[in-house]
């Protein structure tokens, strides 16, 4: 029997208004969690929920003991979210605990219990390369630690051990003292600072990263954090500790480029960096001691500034940012090194390259309100003429040594706006040490042997250049 006409309308009203309702509370309930990730480091913990839509979020501190609140909307409790106790690493400098409950209908509660006082930034970021939408929970310590006082730790340790290694071979038992430690030279702050410790006295405090003061300590070493041209008169002999900044590009929520075999660039590039680290470790140019220190020593993700920062806050003496090149086709091989540029680039593919390595911010997660675009481009004005002519001369003591180990894309050492060398007092390059994207030299990224060679290359350009370069006296404030 056909029903009115009019019935067939009410009917139509009321079924579309019930599925528009299901629907609104299918939103309500909405996004999916796709995957929960845990990142432990010194300088902060970061937690990262992604989802398939986007996700609100509100949180709140308990002092005591130091707690972080989040709670989650439109979610229930799924074993994905309860997979983050099974992440938490016990040695996580930052995180003692964590728990996932249901609040409330639709409503996931967090709670992370820490080990000390930190300060949250718990922010959205939107879809980018291969993620959904995140929600991301960073975890900064109220007292970061300082690269330079993480430097001269340490370099006491291995003063340390060293010294109980020469006492076991003599036979003889020691206490453990600086008494045997020899002062290094008075031009050196970390040396100065390792010798004020060794006598008892206390270390200057030091300015947070990123302020604009000078990196200075109570022995009178000093050199601006933002500020200051390299000296342009002749460079003259000293004593002193060369300190090399090497930077592990990507990592964390950044994995980099990704090899047709699936190697993450993040990897080998960290693989790269600390093989570097223990060479440059135990070499010596005309006298003088290298130390190696990593904006990055693990998996984690460090914003583009904060690498800068972190190498001229130990006042480091050279920067190389160490990458594995990747592109659409399996075709390009070969290794280049750039250097910046602050009038264009030199070619297409450089710019083509900056502008990849520059989103590295954006895939890694970075936090764009809480960052300060008067500082980044004060740091790109401040980058001298003097600073890119050494880095360019830097770049070609590179290239030389590691065409001799394998293939090079580009026969010279080409410029574009790298973010990541906008160090105004630093010589600074980028180093692709090979086309990830290419099966053999993808193949070869992942062989530990020619991660050595490459290592050996890198150094020998180093030296090469400090052999011709003698490393300036740090200046001091008067």
């Amino acid at each position: 029997m056909r029903l009115p006409a009019a019935l067939d309308r009410r009917t139509l009203l009321r079924a579309g208004s019930l599925v528009l309702l299901l629907g609104a509370q299918q939103i309500a309930r909405g996004a999916q969690v796709l995957a929960v990730r845990l990142w432990p480091a010194s300088d902060y913990t970061r937690v990262t929920v992604e989802s398939d839509g986007a996700l609100k979020a509100r949180h709140f501190m308990i002092s005591n003991p130091p707690r972080l609140v989040v709670d989650i909307e439109g979610i229930d409790l799924l074993p994905s979210l309860r997979e983050l106790v099974g992440k938490l690493s016990p040695d996580d400098p930052n995180i003692a605990g964590i728990r996932a409950a249901q609040n409330a209908p639709e409503v996931v509660r967090l709670v992370i219990d820490l080990k000390q006082p930190i300060a949250p930034q718990v922010f959205h970021l939107d879809p980018v390369a291969a993620y959904r939408y995140r929600l991301v929970m960073d975890l900064y310590p109220t007292h970061p630690p300082d690269p330079l006082e993480q430097l001269i730790t340490q370099r006491l340790r291995e003063l340390d051990a060293a010294s109980e290694r020469a006492a076991a071979l003599l036979g003889i038992e020691t206490a453990r003292t600086g008494s045997a430690r020899p002062d290094a030279p008075d031009d050196d702050p970390l040396g100065a600072l390792i010798a004020e410790r060794e006598n008892g006295r206390s270390a200057g405090a030091a300015p947070a990263p990123g302020t604009g003061q000078s990196v200075a300590t109570n022995t009178g070493a000093a050199r601006p954090a933002t500020a200051g041209k390299r000296p342009v008169t002749a460079a003259r002999q000293t004593d002193r500790l060369i300190i090399v900044a090497l930077d592990a590009g990507h990592g964390g929520e950044d994995p980099g480029a990704i090899g047709p075999g699936g190697t993450r660039e993040k990897d080998v590039v960290l693989a790269i960096a600390k093989r570097l680290r223990d060479r440059i470790n135990a070499t010596r140019v005309n006298g003088n001691a290298m130390r190696a220190y990593m904006t990055r020593d693990g998996d984690y993700f460090v914003p583009l500034r904060v690498r800068v920062e972190k190498a001229q806050r130990v006042q480091a003496d050279l920067f190389v940012s160490i990458h594995a090149d990747a592109f659409y086709t399996p075709r390009p091989q070969g290794a280049s090194v750039y250097a910046l540029s602050t009038r264009g680039a030199t070619s297409a593919a450089a710019q083509w390259m900056a502008n990849k390595e520059n989103d590295s911010d954006l895939v890694g997660g970075l936090n764009v309100r809480a960052q300060d675009a008067t500082v980044q481009r004060a740091l790109l004005d401040m980058s001298t003429t003097a600073q890119i002519k050494d880095s360019l001369q830097f770049g070609n003591a590179l290239l030389g040594e590691v065409g001799r180990v394998g293939r090079l894309h580009k026969p010279r050492v080409e410029q574009a706006n790298f973010a990541v060398l906008r160090a105004p007092d630093i010589p600074s390059v980028l180093v692709e040490t090979a086309f990830i994207s290419n099966p053999d030299e993808e193949k070869r990224l992942r062989d530990p042997a020619y991660q050595a060679e490459l290592a050996e290359a890198l150094l020998r350009g180093i030296v090469n250049y400090f052999s011709q370069n003698p490393p300036l006296a740090r200046s001091r404030q008067v």
